[in-house]
């Protein structure tokens, strides 16, 4: 993947500092993820919050109406989360969550981020936003 499959833009920090305090695997993952995001949707908007610790994606810089997914790095796994996940298609029961909008996937190994249904919930939720507006 190539920088310039993502735009950066606003936030606070950088990708790389949302991702600084994570152990090797945790990062090794983060970036396996958002390659995989920006494979999805080339120019995919990438909104880093370093002092949160998490990255949101989209297509554009606002959170909850341009995002439709976000990644935040944990001690023992990496959230890949999904701003509309309670809406979307997920036969293989991968989302988790009970709120009214935000699902989010547990990443404990960088090659769940190769499971196609996986893939396939990326493809639905970028496909979702322009539904909201």
């Amino acid at each position: 993947m190539t920088e310039a499959n993502i735009n950066t833009v606003g936030g606070n920090g950088s990708f790389q500092d949302v991702i600084a305090n994570s152990s090797p695997e945790i990062q090794a993952m983060a970036h396996a993820a958002r390659e995989l995001l920006a494979d999805v949707m080339p120019g995919i908007t990438e909104v880093p919050w370093a002092r949160q610790k998490i990255a949101g994606y989209g297509i554009g810089p606002k959170k909850m109406s341009q995002h439709f997914c976000y990644i935040a790095p944990f001690k023992k796994h990496l959230n890949l989360g999904f701003m509309y996940g309670a809406h979307l298609p997920d036969p293989e029961s991968l989302l988790q969550g009970k709120g009214m909008d935000l699902r989010h996937i547990k990443i404990r190994r960088t090659a769940e981020l190769q499971k196609p249904a996986l893939r396939e919930l990326i493809v639905q939720a970028s496909q979702y936003l322009p539904k909201l507006k």
